[in-house]
């Protein structure tokens, strides 16, 4: 069973034929580290799905912490979202320049702010390019719209929570990065962090839900077995963490497709457990 007909992701076939819907909202959510040229706006000014508006993620964040994107306040979201045209009676249809970096991130933002008509155009960019389907430079004209944005905490996790599961085990915790950084071999991108691991983390490198020459999402049967091999068990909670927040997210609704209903993201990830501190970690192989 393929994941195209998941209530989560869209098709591009799908989504070409559904672009003129009233109610109908697409964003393009493509993500790059600081200092990657050409930017992801960059690329969004280059060309993109007609009629999507840019979700600029470093800017729709808590812009008082010194961590990277972290979620902002339920009410900055609602207006900084409401600016971009996408209200609360809209279907918001994410996409993201590489395949799903960036999109996973904002499908999750806006569940997390309990906003659940959100879905994933499978295959982003690359799978809209491939079949052959219209790009634009033009930006749309926004009409801005009312969101109403409440945070559901049941998305979302911080370090004292990861702190006091480690002694009470309630929780899965799961680490999108690629297998050095997640052993301490390998250095880290952002500036200032010790390498290694949260303890007792599980581990699956979130490219590997993806194909790597379609960019589309994994079959469903796939997915189930790649969540298998890293230990997971889908009927218990996981917490989802990553470099800064951004491919936890990809785990995230990798976990949703394949049904599991207790999932979170640890919006600090290691950005925030990897400062210099007191903060335990891991190395080496798998605990």
């Amino acid at each position: 069973m393929s994941c195209a007909d998941d209530k989560s992701l869209v098709s591009a076939s799908w989504l070409a034929t559904h672009l003129d819907d009233p109610d109908i909202r697409i964003v393009d959510a493509s993500y790059k580290m600081p200092g990657v040229t050409p930017t992801a706006t960059d690329d969004y000014d280059m060309a993109h799905l007609p009629g999507a508006v840019f979700f600029d993620i470093d800017a729709i964040s808590d812009k008082t912490s010194s961590l990277p994107h972290m979620l902002p306040t339920a009410e900055d979201f609602a207006t900084k979202v409401g600016a971009l045209g996408l209200g609360d009676q809209h279907r918001v249809i994410v996409y993201d320049g590489s395949g799903i970096i960036g999109a996973a991130r904002v499908w999750w933002s806006f569940r997390a702010f309990g906003h659940t008509n959100v879905q994933v155009l499978d295959g982003g960019l690359p799978a809209w390019r491939n079949a052959g389907l219209p790009l634009t430079r033009d930006r749309p004209v926004v009409t801005p719209a009312a969101f109403t944005a409440k945070l559901d905490p049941r998305w979302v996790r911080g370090k004292d929570q990861i702190l006091a599961n480690l002694d009470s085990q309630d929780e899965q915790l799961l680490d999108a990065r690629a297998y050095p950084r997640f052993r301490g071999e390998a250095s880290e991108p952002w500036p200032g962090r010790r390498s290694g691991r949260i303890p007792g983390s599980l581990n699956l490198d979130h490219t590997l839900l993806i194909d790597p020459e379609t960019k589309l999402w994994k079959p469903n049967e796939e997915l189930h077995r790649l969540f298998e091999d890293a230990s997971v068990s889908l009927d218990r909670p996981v917490i989802t963490s990553c470099g800064s927040g951004i491919t936890a997210c990809v785990l995230a609704l990798g976990l949703h497709l394949v049904g599991a209903t207790d999932v979170a993201v640890y919006d600090g990830s290691w950005a925030e457990w990897g400062l210099p501190g007191s903060l335990p970690i891991a190395t080496g192989h798998h605990d």
